[in-house]
């Protein structure tokens, strides 16, 4: 990969996948498959309704995840996420592993200063 500063678009990546729900929602969709808006919702405690709605509208706009409307009363909406969204799991792996090495070494920085 050609590595010019002023062709980076990992500034566009981080633009699709950034937010504190954003991740999270990807992982459940990607361990569990498809899930009706109940489902996540009742996955991830903290998470608002207005929020996870936001959320999955970015990603459905982005083309990571797919919503299915089943015309029924009530209302069903089902997500999944798209053949294209799941190009983003090794990345996503990528970044946790990393995230785990980062935490650990900002553990041991903190025991080295309390010496």
């Amino acid at each position: 990969m050609e590595k010019e500063p002023e062709l980076c678009r990992v500034d566009d990546a981080l633009g699709i996948l950034v937010g504190k729900w954003k991740p999270i929602i990807l992982l459940h969709l990607m361990k569990s498959g498809t899930q009706r808006f109940s489902e996540l919702k009742r996955s991830m405690p903290g998470i608002t309704q207005k929020m996870l709605t936001n959320q999955l509208r970015e990603l459905e706009d982005e083309d990571i995840i797919q919503r299915v409307v089943y015309p029924q009363v009530p209302p069903k909406v089902e997500y999944s996420i798209t053949d294209y969204g799941r190009s983003l799991e090794p990345i996503l792996e990528a970044m946790h592993e990393w995230g785990t090495k980062h935490t650990l070494q900002k553990m041991e920085k903190l025991k080295q200063k309390k010496k």
